[in-house]
């Protein structure tokens, strides 16, 4: 049986859907994209997040160029984040999402209600 050609952009291809596709790098570029340069702790309290997981997410954001970091060395310290241009191509993709998300909610709590009792009938018949 003759292999399958392998796509060679795939690899590369999922390591960007997987950052950019989750749930934290959306967020953050929703919150740039709306309230503009943010501080951590402004990004933190706007999201909810644990502290430790918006260090992770914004560093990986900051590596693939789609947030820029300025720190300022007064006292305290301040670091403040903004959507980079490459960054800024990301808001429409995003935006699309959230929209649709909104847009979706209550059919989508709809099939999750109508699957969890579907699988509870399943049970109870097994």
């Amino acid at each position: 049986m003759a292999e399958k050609a392998k796509c060679p952009q795939c690899q590369r291809i999922n390591d960007v859907l997987s950052r950019v596709g989750d749930r934290w790098s959306v967020l953050i570029v929703i919150s740039l994209t709306e309230y503009g340069v943010l501080r951590f702790n402004e990004l933190k309290r706007h999201l909810g997040i644990s502290q430790r997981m918006l260090s992770l997410t914004l560093r990986e954001l900051e590596r693939d160029g789609l947030v820029s970091r300025t720190y300022y060395p007064t006292i305290p310290p301040k670091v403040e984040y903004a959507l980079t241009p490459l960054g800024e191509s990301f808001r429409e993709p995003v935006k699309a999402m959230g929209y649709w998300a909104m847009d979706n909610l209550d059919n989508i709590d709809q099939a999750r209600a109508k699957f969890d009792a579907d699988a509870e009938s399943e049970a109870k018949s097994a």
